[in-house]
Formats: C-alpha cells, sequence, structure tokens
C-alpha cells in the first residue's frame, strides 16, 4: 500500500481525465522528419562517444516499458534505447524517440517505477518540444550544434562533472544563462506531464516523487537529467510538488513484480562491472533467483564456465522458462566448445518465442559457428528490417557473411554490412569509404550495385548534418 491512499486500485478501474497542453505546430518547430535525423545523429555520436552497453536482452526489457509510456502520446515509435556504461544517475530524450539512461540509474532504482518516471520525465520533454521550442530563443545556433552540446556534456561528465558543465558553459555561457529561468519552467512542466503519462500507462506514480528523493541523495553532481543542453538543480520545491501531485491520484500495481526488475537491476549491475563476486555469491547462498542468475552471468566474464554452471543449476531450481537461462547456457556450451549442445540449447526456445531478438541473436551466433551462415542471416534479416539502426544485428550479418565461400558478391556484402556496423557507431567517414569500396567490388552485379549505391546516397546526404 502507498502512503497517503487507503487502498491500491487497478489502473484499469480508475476514471481521471488529464489535460496535456497542445503547445501547436508553429514557426521554428521541427516537422518530424526533421526530429528523426536529429535522433538519428545524436544516436551515432552516442555511439562514437560514450561507452554503450550491447545487449539486446537488456536493452528491448527497457525499451517496452519507454514504448508503453510512448504509446500514451502523439509521437511516433522509438528510433532506440541506449544504455550508458556509467555509474552517474542519468538519462536524456531526444527528438525523434532517442532515449538513453546510464547503468547507473538502473542500477540505483528500486524498481521499474521508478526507472519509467525517469522515461515519463524525458518524454514530456520530447512532446512538449521544450528543445525546439528553445531554438527560437536561441537564435542561429541550429538544432544541430545544441544537440552537440548534448552529447559534449555527457560525454565530459563522465570524467568530471564539473567539466561537463564547463562544456555546456563555454561559448554559450550568456545565452543560457538568460534560459535559465525559461528552462526550470520546462522542468517543472516535464514533472507534471511525465506523470500523468506514467500514470496512464499504469505505473505508480509515487515512483517519480521516491526517485526525486534517491537522487537528491546521489553523490552524484549531475541533477535530475541533462535536459538537452544544461542540468539544473533538483530543488525541494520540485520534489515536494511531485509528492503532492501523486498524492492526488490513486495508487497503481507495479508494473513489474519485484523480482523481475531485480534480475533487469543485478544483470545490469554484470553488464556494467558495479558488483562483485562476493555480493552476488552472498545472493546466491541466499537461494535469490536474481542473484543466482547475476552470479552465471558474472562467472562466464570470467570465463569460469564450471562455476557458472553451478550457479546456473541453482536458478534453474526455480524457473526452468527464463531467458537469460538458455542464453547463459549456451554461453557455457560455446565457452566449452560445446556446439552440438549450444545449438539445442536455443534453437527451440528460438523458435518459441520469434520475436524475442536476444534469443534469436544467440541462436544465429551459433549458426555461424556451426557453419549455416544463410540460415542465421535470414534470422537476423528480420530483426534489421523492422530496426535499421541496430548495430548489433549489422555485426551479426558481417560475421555470416564472413563464414560463406569466396566471391565477389560475398566481398561487397562483407563491406556494405562493415558499413552499417561503421556508419551507427557513429563514424560516418569511414563508413562511407566502405561502401566506396564495396561499390567498385559489385560493379559487375547491377542489383547490387543499385543497393549499395543508394544506401551510398543517403549516408552522404547524412553527412552534411554536423555536430
Amino acid at each position: 500500500m502507498v502512503a497517503g491512499h487507503s487502498s491500491n486500485h487497478d489502473f484499469n478501474q480508475v476514471n481521471v481525465q488529464f489535460s496535456v497542453p497542445d503547445i501547436g505546430t508553429g514557426v521554428g518547430l521541427l516537422d518530424q522528419q526533421k526530429e528523426k535525423m536529429i535522433g538519428e545523429k545524436v544516436y551515432r555520436e552516442v555511439h562514437k562517444q560514450m561507452p554503450v552497453m550491447q545487449n539486446p536482452w537488456l536493452e528491448d526489457q527497457l525499451l517496452s516499458v519507454f514504448s508503453h509510456i510512448l504509446s500514451q502520446t502523439q509521437l511516433q515509435q522509438p528510433i532506440g534505447l541506449l544504455v550508458i556504461n556509467d555509474p552517474q544517475i542519468n538519462a536524456f530524450a531526444v527528438p525523434g524517440g532517442l532515449f538513453a539512461l546510464n547503468a547507473g540509474l538502473i542500477n540505483s532504482a528500486r524498481n521499474m517505477d521508478e526507472v519509467a518516471g525517469v522515461m515519463a520525465h524525458e518524454i514530456a520533454h520530447v512532446t512538449q518540444r521544450h528543445y525546439s521550442r528553445s531554438q527560437d530563443a536561441f537564435k542561429g545556433q541550429g538544432l544541430l550544434a545544441l544537440a552537440g552540446i548534448l552529447v559534449g556534456a555527457l560525454v565530459a561528465s563522465q570524467a568530471d562533472g564539473d567539466v561537463g558543465t564547463a562544456v555546456m558553459m563555454g561559448s554559450q555561457a550568456a545565452l543560457l544563462d538568460k534560459q535559465l529561468t525559461y528552462s526550470r519552467n520546462q522542468e517543472r512542466e516535464a514533472d507534471r506531464i511525465g506523470m500523468q503519462y506514467m500514470y496512464r500507462s499504469g505505473y505508480n506514480p509515487h515512483s517519480m516523487a521516491d526517485f526525486f528523493e534517491v537522487m537528491h541523495r546521489s553523490t552524484s553532481r549531475l541533477s535530475f537529467l541533462p535536459d538537452f543542453w544544461f542540468t539544473h538543480p533538483l530543488t525541494t520545491e520540485r520534489m515536494s510538488e511531485a509528492r503532492l501531485r501523486a498524492n492526488q491520484l490513486p495508487a497503481v500495481k507495479p508494473k513489474l513484480n519485484d523480482q523481475d526488475f531485480e534480475i533487469i537491476k543485478w544483470y545490469s549491475r554484470v553488464l556494467s562491472r558495479q558488483t562483485s563476486e562476493e555480493q552476488l555469491s552472498l545472493m546466491n547462498r541466499q537461494n535469490n533467483f536474481a542473484g543466482q542468475l547475476a552470479l552465471a552471468a558474472y562467472q562466464i566474464q570470467q570465463s569460469d564456465f564450471q562455476a557458472a554452471q553451478a550457479a546456473l543449476d541453482q536458478a534453474k531450481k526455480h524457473n526452468q522458462m527464463h531467458p537469460l537461462l538458455v542464453l547463459f547456457q549456451t554461453d557455457i556450451y560455446l565457452g566449452r566448445n560445446q556446439l552440438n549442445a549450444a545449438l539445442k540449447s536455443v534453437a527451440s526456445a528460438a523458435r518459441i518465442m520469434p520475436e524475442n531478438r536476444a534469443l534469436n541473436y544467440k541462436y544465429a551466433e551459433v549458426l555461424i559457428r556451426a557453419q549455416q551462415p544463410d540460415q542465421a542471416k535470414q534470422i537476423v534479416q528480420k530483426f534489421l528490417n523492422a530496426n535499421s539502426r541496430d548495430v548489433s544485428g549489422w555485426r551479426l550479418m558481417q560475421l555470416a557473411t564472413n563464414a560463406e565461400p569466396a566471391s565477389a558478391i560475398k566481398a561487397a556484402n562483407v563491406l556494405r554490412y562493415r558499413a552499417e556496423v561503421e556508419y551507427w557507431s557513429g563514424y560516418e567517414e569511414t563508413a562511407i569509404k566502405s561502401l566506396l569500396h564495396a561499390q567498385r567490388t559489385a560493379k559487375n552485379n547491377q542489383s547490387l550495385s543499385a543497393t549499395i549505391n543508394q544506401r551510398l546516397k543517403q549516408m552522404q546526404q547524412a553527412r552534411q548534418y554536423k555536430i
């Protein structure tokens, strides 16, 4: 039961009307195509300049929450979600549907509702077009320049929060100072509307206020979120306002049960190396399922496959069907060079859950090792058709094509898949060079040449937009 409420209510039984301001689409606001371009540009720059954790299972768990909240708005579906390997509590959203969060945010949250509150706050910044509205205030600066300030500040803040502030306050100092009050108003608006979005999505609105308090106690020198170009202090006034708003709404049940979020949280801690073997071993001895899974993942990281199998066997006593059990078991078999066992481990699970990207990418990885590249490419291609920005998918396509018999077509395809990996990793010039090489290699194949030429033109056009 949440404090301040006499009982819990199912969200679907609550009839609460909200009014979200309509800011219109007046002169100076970005159209959707330009916003998508901004989002993709920042997506590539973040990949290039920051330690992005590429883990399909973790990404998709968080993306499902983000997409659900986004569905409460008029925005299009997201272009992507990135998890950054940084212990600070931090996150940001960019027009076009890009959301990024630090592992430190996941690792500090106590439930998924708190993470959802951060997502909803940032989505509200985008729906209210704070980014594009502020472009008018920053006359002549350009949105891509402001996006560059965002990325530069985030990169600098990893090393030192004061350095991050210095980057953001450099040549823009006077302009930013003039806009401070305006941006504080944006923060309040994002708090208020973000809480409405998370409530509509079935998340506990008190969790936004709860996480404000977590961040207030945090030693991080960044405030709630780096709202596109600079951060603001998390004032006690904002914290009080959030709690008052939450008290006006009936409580809702958490979207995920505690164990579901604990699995996400402890796996994130392993991937970001923000835990220890001693800590995980203690959870294992306490018969904690999330801890047992995390310990298995940790031991796989250390290439101690015997210890990983022991932890996984303990976890299987709780649950035989969790996708991470299959992923980790397959990794253990691969680590022991037991290819047939790995194939058997993952194949049936991937077929049962064809929409599960992590399982199917693991299946494709095993197929490549088993010299079945064509089947691997068919599996991966369906996910790339849905999301052409998927670096993990393009890397698998490159590996699969490398396993094919030698030919000019193979050489051209390896180059064009490599170009996609380079491009979405932020190395645009290198990607264009790879495509030019592919173009020369495929000159005798009309169909492949046309595909390469079209993609080359797209990359060259996108290169014109500089951050």
